[in-house]
């Protein structure tokens, strides 16, 4: 019976007196949410990859055969897709998110994949291709050379050597932005800050820490749990009052409040108990344990003692029947208690099951 490795896993140093948590525990705004001014687009296209070695579509995907045929229409070359013969063609998806911030100009990576039954991308060139987002609007062009990471060789069958994925592939800054995003901005006038970890506490103190720096009530509206909306005046209409006014805001400090969590991976053996977990008072009998946890209501440091664990032999399974009722401080207790039995992740897995079925485990439970 091997020995369970845990640890114990906090958002900060959690042993420090009441009044100095606040300054060990706040982070600022930049690390725990994003910034929007806008909406990120994705970007959906269709395009051919030519200079396939082979590898590309067959007579099975005969829309390959339609869009070659239609991109020669395009060039005064009439062409009758039954005839053609190629197998150095591909077609593919183009996909990519564009930010926001994008300006004409600028180039993004693009990621494509075949939508035929191409054997490999390897080699391959994407002609010009058009990228629209869910409005229909072309936001970006993209072509160039495809990187798939990886290679295939051989004839197919037991003889084939493959790495990676080939018929998937990335073409490095390929996309040229064509057409900008509208800024959030420009459209209603306020910035959006999105947790993320949406939590309702979390949210209400980031709009009140944001509304003391710049001393101004109302300036910050926790709309919900993940979202607080800050208003824009009109002063900001010029840039570079309205970057030194994001850069104050990334900086601002709040306390963020997680919900208690115990996670628990079966397979390495790690328990990671987060802040606020607690135990109330329970007995319980699994195999040769005999697991008792009173509620004295003196300890309630977090990292008290109070759980008792004792071993006996197979046969005897005793069933408890008083226990006392109360709060018991800490799992983290348990936990090394139950370590120094050499408790199995798997019993360990059950235990923390069975209390929290019988409400006595005051966390969410995680089994990885």
């Amino acid at each position: 019976m091997h020995r369970l490795i845990f640890f114990i896993c906090f958002c900060a140093v959690m042993i420090v007196p009441v009044g100095q948590v606040c300054a060990a525990t706040a982070v600022r705004i930049k690390d725990l949410a994003r910034l929007q001014m806008g909406q990120e687009i994705p970007l959906t296209g269709m395009g051919l990859v030519i200079g396939l070695e082979g590898t590309g579509d067959g007579r099975q995907a005969s829309f390959t055969l339609r869009m070659l045929a239609n991109m020669m229409t395009r060039l005064n070359l009439t062409v009758d897709p039954s005839a053609i013969r190629v197998r150095n063609v591909a077609a593919v998806s183009a996909t990519a998110i564009l930010s926001p911030y994008g300006r004409t100009g600028n180039h993004i990576d693009v990621q494509v994949a075949s939508l035929g039954d191409a054997a490999s991308l390897q080699g391959g060139t994407l002609l010009l291709t058009p990228m629209a987002g869910p409005d229909g609007k072309v936001y970006v062009q993209v072509q160039g050379p495809i990187s798939i990471g990886g290679f295939n060789l051989g004839g197919g069958g037991a003889g084939t050597i493959r790495k990676n994925h080939s018929v998937v592939g990335t073409i490095p800054n390929g996309g040229m932005v064509v057409a900008e995003p509208e800024r959030l901005i420009d459209v209603t006038g306020y910035v959006q800050v999105t947790l993320y970890d949406p939590d309702w506490t979390t949210a209400a103190r980031t709009a009140w820490a944001i509304d003391e720096y710049f001393g101004e009530f109302g300036l910050a509206k926790a709309v919900d749990a993940g979202t607080i909306q800050i208003r824009l005046d009109s002063q900001f209409a010029q840039a570079h009052l309205l970057t030194e006014f994001m850069a104050d805001i990334e900086k601002i400090t709040v306390v963020p409040d997680l919900p208690a969590r115990v996670v628990v991976n079966e397979r390495t053996g790690t328990v990671v108990i987060g802040e606020n977990v607690s135990v109330s008072s329970v007995a319980m009998s699994h195999g040769a344990l005999k697991l008792k946890i009173p509620g004295d209501a003196s300890e309630g440091d977090l990292f008290g003692g109070g759980a008792e664990v004792v071993e006996e032999p197979d046969h005897l399974h005793p069933m408890i029947n008083n226990f006392d009722v109360g709060a018991m401080p800490t799992v983290r207790e348990l936990v090394r208690n139950l370590n120094a039995l050499g408790v199995t992740p798997r019993d360990l897995i059950s235990i923390l099951q069975s209390l929290k079925t019988a409400g006595a485990l005051r966390a969410d439970l995680i089994i990885q």
